[in-house]
């Protein structure tokens, strides 16, 4: 007979766990224990049993109470109650120490697992209360076993596991014409399509606010600059008339004229048509200006997931060279160097600028003027940051600089670094597609099981970590990559295995779950009926196998990282080469979008450091610090030059199609060297990078508007007020206080070295 437990799982009927808990009771009332009755009560609930093949727990424990009451020893069964409830008790008070910290707003790892979330607020408090009641719920019930004791043996994690019922996916690049043009249903409302520019700002901030609530991820729009431009045309027009109706005058004849650029210039000595054309052009960039203010300011105020969270917001743009799209780029990147309210820097959105030569890199390109602005404001704001159009990986051969909508071909990136492009079920593109989830391989885990084993294997005995590379042998490192390669397949597999179920899982859902995602902003849901399943649609997206770790990896295997040996970056490259070529067998298998990602590793940068530093202790130069190496790069706290770490970083940049990102940390005031912000992209061009962004500190007094870069100011120098709000990239998106962050991602924080130095090589 099998008894089925609280937690759903069946295990096999075991009497001798009758008699241990009814002598455990007995030991606590007078008449001490008694062995022999402990083993007729338990008989005595099998042969109740007899003939039955499977019973609850619930129902053992009723006939054990029975059992007793009917028995001389009948103060047996009330201490055995009382037994039966602590054990109740006890199994839920890892629970209920979760839920009173997230009561007492408590800064720890659960409640500020993600710094963009606010778990002190009453919604972000029932957020985290549905957390971390769903993820055990995942974890007995959606799991395969495999999965489940590769998630419990610290070897793989599932992101957003809490969403995993929910059958959300990631994230998406909206298609926002869809949205401007026909307009949209949302909750009890309906959107009419966009006349001007200030609704076409409006509609795109309420379309990525709504589907943020439909999804786990973030919310990006791909072609910002060309989404917009139309409207900027539109609102000229509205120019025209109001000065048309103020002169009596008909000036349609003007509505076409064709304009270089949208420049503000002064009214004196223009007459006639070009005053008047002039005048419409002015009222029009202002318009235009604050329109962006305001799309700015709605990005950084408007919360969603019930009042949680502002949207995790992106935005792409650089490659629109008409005058519109120019004057749409020039006043975001003029809004974003303002500032929002009292002239803070913004959050969010992300901006990612569209880097391409022909359009904005080279000082004969069109937008090459914006790309300056952009470097200015980047050296202040930290944003934009950087996506490479002419890393081979990101170039599409249907791309044509006279084509309108060449957009379609450029590949867009969410803020984070997710990066959507290849497509196995259509065109190649990052428009109304996204991650639909993702996994991460614990790869230090692996390397320091792999060397256990190896040194067993060949009766090598070292410690292992930082500089134990003298005491390898050639056996042992032949053993030792062998086994590790092996296990990289094997997790790997179960890895994609679990993304495969929890596909399917998510392809039961129905559209009308999805209101207004599967209502066109997803390829292909257009098609959809509100009751149609999902999954026809789904094979757009992509499904993610991430890694974290690789330098304490190498340090392991090799007794060196990449950063700091070639032996170590050969065998890096080899590593993520190898799971590239798995990863991309995995899509020939399962006919699906699989792709390698360099995980954005926030909430799980400690978790796997502190499962392996339980289990093998601490090891130089792996387990010695609160926090694993994000992904592929090369340690925050390894001290070499920018260039030194883009030739490092670079190579594994064509490795991990699902997501990557290159970024340097500046030391000082980067306001006064907006040059260094151009001579990192300049790195990323020349060494074939495809995302990439400079770190670097403002701190800013909130009760006067001072700022600087000391990133340890505690007083501002003018006002003395101790309010002072520091602003620290975490892992691709800001965070504006790091009293958000978790504990690894602050020691991480402590860590980080300049690596700005000396001059870059020619």
């Amino acid at each position: 007979m099998q008894v089925i437990k609280r937690d759903g799982r069946v295990a096999d009927f075991n009497l001798e766990r009758i008699v241990k808990a009814v002598t455990l009771a007995m030991s606590q009332t007078p008449g001490g224990v008694d062995i022999d009755l402990a083993n007729k009560i338990a008989n005595q609930v099998e042969r109740s049993l007899e003939g039955k093949t499977q019973a609850s727990v619930y129902e053992i424990q009723d006939l054990v109470e029975k059992k007793l009451m009917a028995s001389s020893r009948k103060e047996v069964a009330q201490s055995y109650i009382t037994y039966r409830y602590n054990r109740d008790v006890a199994r839920k008070s890892r629970t209920k120490e979760v839920f009173l910290d997230i009561i007492g707003a408590k800064a720890n790892d659960i409640t500020r697992e993600n710094a963009n979330m606010n778990a002190d607020t009453p919604a972000g408090m029932m957020m985290k209360f549905a957390s971390e009641t769903t993820k055990p719920f995942v974890d007995d019930f959606l799991l395969s076993a495999e999965a489940r004791k590769a998630v419990k043996d610290g070897f793989i994690h599932i992101h957003d596991k809490d969403y995993y019922p929910t059958k959300s996916l990631t994230c998406i690049q909206h298609p926002l014409d869809k949205i401007l043009d026909n307009g949209f249903k949302a909750g009890h409302g309906s959107s009419r399509p966009a006349k001007r520019i200030e609704t076409a700002s409006i509609l795109g901030c309420i379309s990525m606010e709504t589907v943020q609530n439909e999804m786990h991820g973030g919310q990006a729009i791909p072609a910002f600059d060309f989404y917009l431009a139309p409207f900027v045309r539109k609102t000229l027009h509205e120019e025209l008339k109001k000065i048309e109706m103020l002169l009596g005058e008909d000036l349609s004849k003007l509505y076409d004229k064709k304009i270089e650029d949208y420049i503000k210039k002064d009214l004196d000595g223009l007459n006639g048509e070009e005053r008047s054309f002039q005048a419409a052009i002015n009222s029009t960039v202002d318009r235009v200006h604050q329109s962006m203010e305001a799309f700015i300011h709605n990005m950084n105020t408007i919360h969603s997931r019930g009042g949680n969270q502002v949207v995790f917001s992106s935005i792409n743009y650089g490659t629109d060279t008409s005058a519109e799209g120019r004057c749409i780029i020039r006043e975001i990147l003029l809004s974003t160097e303002r500032g929002v309210g009292n002239n803070e820097t913004p959050i969010f959105p992300i901006q990612i600028w569209k880097k391409k030569k022909g359009v904005n890199y080279l000082p004969e390109d069109k937008n090459y003027d914006l790309y300056k602005l952009s470097c200015k404001v980047a050296a202040k704001r930290f944003f934009p940051n950087y996506i490479n159009l002419d890393a081979t990986f990101n170039v599409h051969p249907k791309w044509d600089a006279n084509d309108p909508k060449r957009y379609i071909y450029e590949c867009a990136t969410m803020g984070c670094r997710t990066r959507v492009f290849k497509n196995r079920h259509g065109e190649n593109t990052s428009i109304g597609r996204g991650n639909l989830s993702f996994t991460t391989i614990n790869l230090p885990g692996l390397a320091i099981e792999s060397a256990l084993e190896a040194q067993a294997k060949t009766g090598v005995k070292f410690e292992l970590g930082k500089n134990s590379g003298e005491n390898m042998t050639a056996a042992y490192k032949k053993a030792v990559k062998k086994i590790f390669m092996n296990k990289l397949e094997d997790y790997a597999g179960i890895v994609a295995r679990q993304l495969y179920d929890r596909y399917k899982f998510q392809c039961t859902a129905i559209a009308k779950q999805f209101p207004l995602l599967m209502a066109g902003l997803w390829q292909d849901s257009d098609k959809l009926k509100p009751n149609d399943v999902v999954e026809p649609v789904l094979k757009h997206g992509t499904l993610g196998i991430g890694f974290i770790g690789l330098a304490e990896a190498l340090t392991v295997l090799i007794g060196k990282h990449h950063g700091e040996s070639e032996d170590a970056q050969k065998l890096g490259l080899e590593i993520i080469g190898e799971l590239h070529e798995l990863v991309d067998g995995f899509a020939e298998r399962y006919d699906l979008n699989y792709s390698v990602l360099a995980t954005p590793a926030e909430g799980l940068s400690g978790r796997f450091t502190k499962i392996d530093r339980n289990k093998y202790g601490v090891i130089a130069g792996v387990t010695d610090k609160d926090y694993y190496t994000n992904s592929n790069h090369v340690p925050v706290w390894y001290k070499c030059t920018a260039e030194h770490k883009a030739k490092i970083e670079a190579p594994y940049h064509a490795l991990t199609e699902g997501g990557h990102i290159f970024y340097i940390e500046l030391d000082g005031d980067a306001t006064h060297n907006p040059d260094t912000i151009e001579a990192v992209v300049d790195l990323m061009d020349k060494y074939n990078m495809g995302y990439g962004s400079v770190n670097h500190t403002r701190s800013r007094c909130m009760s006067c508007g001072f700022e600087n870069a000391d990133a340890n100011l505690i007083k501002c120098p003018v006002c003395g007020s101790e309010d002072i709000d520091t602003i620290q990239r975490i892992t691709g998106y800001l965070v504006g206080t790091t009293s958000r962050w978790n504990s690894a991602k602050l020691a991480e924080l402590k860590d980080r070295v300049n690596h700005i130095e000396g001059e870059f090589e020619k």
